[in-house]
């Protein structure tokens, strides 16, 4: 990570700036799946909580702040750690169970923040706007009550490994002895890292992986199974997903597993995801080249892994941006746009009008086409979907990634496909970019816009949408605390801004 020399920011106001960064998706998970509105005081939203019968005020709606409960008569202040013991306690009567794990987290994850915030001060931001996007997300996820956990590691373990550090490093090389190699479709790059020993095939690591599995890896390295070859010559950036890294002198994307819950999953490549990557991969660059616009995607060509340690030493390589980006553009990550970033184009739009219709455009029509001419439902959700920017700062083209959330139909059915499409595109994203846009330009009414936008569009399910009260939300808070499955969605019914006003 490189360095300046600033004087460290003080620990009042670390701490002061990383509780709000914390908070607010705590309180939007819990204002969501729990709480009960309970009319206004003030400026504040007053929510009873119906597990316990306490009242809490807010501040703020899209980002709330400042949450305070009913004590006595009098409204208390409550900062970040007695928010989630007031959270505990309110899901331990809501839900019968009780989770000692899931506080663990919350508090985890903004401590993380404070760390970060501290790290930042003294780091260089990224002079190319892509990676800027990609490791702007202080927050992260606004509906998650953990949202920059780290797996409860000490801060020295993962910081240098951090996006949102402004992280870079080279990748540890691994020669893996040939007879060990498993691997699935084009994994040619990875040859070209550096030089394998006869016998040998190159194995690029992620070097927080290693030290999280190198006990597990202590025989192969001992038997000649493993051999340790140094690193690259050039630095990866991480990117938003963590362990999904970027290496522009390569115009290459390495996905590894890292044994580290992240939102609500241990971030491995699965064995069963990677046995049917080339099927979904297949399937949605197929959906997208077929597609008479220019949106994108970026394929996952192919893994390479380790008999011995399939999920442990998986790496997927996935395309860069060569041949795929509009001349003149710049990619964006949508992600980013909502964090917001130095140099984003949302906050500058002179016309934000413009720049929201531009934006439904490239993002809308390919997502809806290739789910109702191809059965294809893209994970377009704000971390898997990137927008090409042209000079002035206006949406040209949108890319998407990541085949390991792609769903295919009739694998699921056509209403379960439907409504995880439309939580990841619009609940997800465009609630969100909208979101964003207004608060920087407050006279932007964006839903006219995308409700027009969705009714071009000639899919049965469409009308439905635009007609009905509610849209499809996810429990994130409810699933952790039930102790759910990583990769399950469960939803409530939200109010739909796409209804006629």
């Amino acid at each position: 990570m490189d360095r300046v020399h600033l004087n460290p920011p003080p620990a009042a106001d670390v701490a002061e700036r990383a509780d709000a960064h914390a908070v607010a998706p705590l309180l939007n998970c819990l204002l969501r799946e729990v709480a009960e509105p309970h009319g206004g005081s003030g400026e504040r939203q007053v929510y009873r909580l119906p597990g316990t019968g306490r009242l809490l005020r807010v501040l703020g709606e899209r980002r709330p702040a400042e949450p305070e409960v009913r004590v006595a008569g009098a409204w208390q202040r409550l900062g970040h750690t007695e928010l989630v013991k007031l959270v505990a306690d309110e899901l331990r009567r809501h839900t019968g169970l009780s989770n000692h794990e899931l506080p663990a987290e919350m508090i985890d994850s903004r401590d993380a923040v404070a760390a970060l915030l501290t790290a930042r001060e003294r780091a260089v931001p990224p002079n190319d706007p892509y990676l800027r996007s990609e490791q702007s997300l202080l927050t992260g996820h606004p509906y998650h009550p953990a949202p920059k956990a780290r797996g409860g590691g000490p801060v020295a373990a993962w910081l240098p490994y951090a996006p949102e550090a402004h992280g870079r490093f080279p990748l540890t090389l691994l020669g893996l002895r040939e007879d060990t190699v498993v691997e699935e479709g084009d994994t040619s790059a990875l040859d070209a890292l550096g030089e394998a020993p006869p016998g040998y095939r190159l194995l690029p690591a992620h070097p927080w992986q290693l030290d999280l599995v190198g006990r597990e890896l202590a025989g192969a390295f001992a038997d000649g199974r493993l051999l340790r070859l140094g690193t690259t010559g050039f630095d990866a950036w991480p990117t938003a997903a963590i362990r999904t890294l970027y290496a522009p002198e390569r115009d290459l994307f390495l996905k590894f597993s890292l044994d580290v819950r992240i939102t609500n999953d241990i971030r491995r490549l699965w064995r069963h995801d990677l046995l049917k990557l080339r099927r979904t991969d297949t399937a949605a660059a197929t959906a997208l080249a077929a597609l008479d616009g220019p949106a994108g995607w970026l394929g996952d060509r192919g893994y390479r892994t380790a008999a011995f340690a399939f999920e442990e030493l998986a790496v997927l390589v996935r395309d860069g941006f060569h041949d795929r980006l509009l001349p003149g553009t710049t990619p964006l990550l949508a992600a980013g746009l909502v964090e917001g970033f130095e140099g984003s184009p949302l906050a500058a739009a002179a016309d934000p009008a413009v720049w929201w219709e531009a934006y439904l455009a490239q993002v809308v029509p390919p997502a809806l086409a290739v789910f109702a001419d191809h059965g294809v439902v893209l994970e377009a959700h704000l971390q898997n979907t990137l927008v090409a920017v042209d000079a002035d700062g206006l949406p040209a083209q949108a890319l998407f990634r990541d085949a390991e959330g792609v769903k295919l139909l009739p694998e699921v059915e056509r209403a379960a496909g439907w409504e995880r499409l439309v939580y990841c595109l619009v609940v997800n994203h465009l609630v969100e970019i909208a979101g964003a846009l207004a608060e920087h330009h407050p006279t932007l009414a964006p839903w006219p816009a995308a409700r027009r936008e969705l009714a071009r569009h000639d899919l049965p399910e469409i009308p439905e949408l635009l007609a009905a009260p509610t849209l499809p939300g996810k429990t994130n808070l409810l699933l952790r605390w039930n102790g759910a499955d990583g990769a399950d969605a469960r939803y409530l019914p939200l109010p739909n801004p796409l209804g006629r006003t």
